[in-house]
């Protein structure tokens, strides 16, 4: 059911502007328009419908384009936008730089995609390669080069003409992908602050169209200070922000009072991977929003029960979405290629090693993807300490059964080699006494058994620090395995930037874990041990 938000102004608009087609960007005063606004943020390359716990054959474009056709059957004016992260995830999109999912959304119709923070994931060039194939502009307003202009060909903002009326479309991306960021792919980019450049276009767009959407990857925290609750508070004049990063599902639109209007801004989020596709049916008059109604429409989205003789079965949350057969077909190719490689079995979990608190506590599938590090550079008599992986790299979880290379390439789907930092003891209690503040980011540590440590969430302070049993000597060098993002300085961990030396494996991290699985003969069982402590 769809829910009635509410059919009061949702944003200051002085009505005397915009009797005058002159000098605002309004069609025809005193005439309510409607428009239907379909969004995904976070893809995460998932092209195809794929396993996610606990059932098989969820997600996928092919049954989102089914989808976008029912919609666009039933409603006039209908847009599709994308708030961004589309790099980084299955293998059938990491193989081929996120090829069939610019297909897929070329073939949907999407309208137009504000950049995430792996946009930056491929190189430059790689990046451009993207661009140049998707039949959609890409949006960023707060990116920069030296000289002032935007990143090639990408637009701060689009103005959607239908005739009658006409509605900007602003994007903007978390500025702190200036630290989250792969350093060699942001150099010589300046990352301005959104709220600030929000705060420049906004008046012009008002100009020129009837409504102001804020298509944006900032993320939605739980304080007004930060990501898209503090572009909604302190920028007046936003009709709707639809945004991404944080993957938040908003069954209802969040709601956020603007500073200096008084009014509410609905801000909403369609969890990540293709999942659910937000829609929103928004209605406008004279510059002011009349009317939102909004729903999460799961795509193929399943669940598990038991029934009470024992048996298990799978039903869809919503309505079974016939996958598109057109789609489905040009996406086959990419799946036949990838089956060939990664469908080879090297292993056995016992049980599943959930990815669910990687970003807030130590997980069993934290411990063995450092320990593997670990294994692997000690196994290449590389002698290295310990081992040190940053939560937001891991990004799903090992079911339980057969392990496949298929499901450690979705575990660590980042082209990041295995590399050997050496630092200081001071700079190691530097590189921990961080942590408190990652607790719940990407950033947050997952470490190797030879470490030990608390973490007071209060005091912001680390205690009990061990490596191998003993406090670290801030005088004594440290030799970590760790990736090659954050090696680079990576996810704010700058202190890597004052490595002693340095060495490459090479090796992709993916391909040591999987050696790993192999090395302890192919049966792993997830466990925690204490070796991060949360208080």
């Amino acid at each position: 059911m769809r829910k009635l938000l509410h059919s009061i102004m949702l944003g200051l608009m002085i009505v005397l502007v915009f009797t005058s087609c002159a000098t605002s960007g309004i069609t025809r005063a005193d005439v309510e328009h409607t428009i239907t606004i379909l969004h995904t943020n976070d893809h995460h390359g998932h092209p195809v419908a794929f396993y996610d716990y606990p059932a098989d054959g969820q997600g996928g474009l092919p049954a989102q384009a089914t989808l976008v056709k029912q919609v666009r059957a039933q409603h006039e004016h209908v847009m599709v936008l994308s708030a961004g992260d589309i790099n980084t995830g299955r293998p059938e999109s990491n193989f081929f730089k996120a090829e069939p999912d610019i297909i897929g959304m070329n073939y949907i119709g999407y309208d137009v995609m504000a950049m995430g923070n792996h946009e930056f994931d491929p190189t430059p060039a790689e990046m451009q390669k993207q661009i140049a194939l998707s039949e959609f502009p890409w949006l960023c307003a707060n990116v920069v080069k030296e000289d002032g202009s935007y990143i090639d060909n990408v637009k701060p903002y689009i103005i959607k003409d239908y005739g009658d009326f006409k509605i900007a479309i602003l994007g903007l991306l978390d500025s702190g992908t200036a630290q989250t960021g792969s350093p060699d792919h942001i150099k010589g980019y300046t990352f301005e602050d959104e709220v600030a450049t929000a705060k420049k276009l906004v008046p012009i767009l008002r100009e020129q169209a009837d409504i102001v959407i804020a298509l944006v990857h900032m993320g939605l925290y739980d304080t007004d200070d930060e990501g898209s609750r503090r572009l909604a508070a302190q920028v007046p004049d936003i009709a709707l922000i639809i945004d991404g990063h944080t993957h938040t599902m908003t069954e209802d639109p969040v709601l956020v009072e603007n500073l200096q209007t008084g009014y509410e801004v609905p801000i909403v989020q369609a969890k990540h991977w293709g999942l659910y596709v937000g829609m929103a049916e928004m209605s406008f008059m004279n510059g002011e929003v009349t009317y939102l109604a909004y729903e999460l429409v799961p795509i193929n989205v399943k669940s598990r029960d038991t029934l009470d003789d024992g048996t298990t079965v799978y039903d869809f949350v919503g309505d079974e979405l016939i996958e598109d057969r057109v789609l489905a077909n040009l996406l086959q190719p990419y799946v036949e290629k990838v089956d060939a490689v990664l469908d080879e079995d090297i292993g056995v979990a016992t049980a599943p090693f959930f990815n669910t608190n990687t970003r807030k506590q130590e997980t069993a599938i934290g411990n063995i993807v450092a320990d593997s590090m670990v294994w692997f550079c000690n196994s290449q008599n590389l002698d290295v300490d310990f081992g040190f992986q940053n939560g937001g790299g891991i990004r799903t979880d090992i079911p339980d059964g057969k392990i496949n290379k298929r499901t450690i390439y979705e575990v660590l789907p980042f082209d990041n080699s295995v590399a050997v930092v050496t630092l200081s003891g001071e700079d190691v209690i530097a590189l921990f006494e961080r942590t408190p503040e990652t607790v719940t980011a990407g950033a947050m540590p997952q470490v190797s058994k030879e470490v030990s440590f608390i973490i007071n969430t209060d005091e912001l302070t680390i205690d009990e620090l061990r490596i191998n049993g003993r406090p670290v000597d801030p005088a004594a060098e440290y030799r970590i395995a760790t990736n090659s993002y954050l090696a680079a300085g990576g996810d704010g961990y700058d202190v890597f930037n004052s490595k002693i030396d340095f060495f490459d494996s090479s090796l992709m991290q993916r391909d040591a874990f999987i050696e790993y699985i192999i090395e302890l003969g192919g049966r792993i069982t997830p466990k925690t041990e204490g070796r991060i402590i949360v208080r």
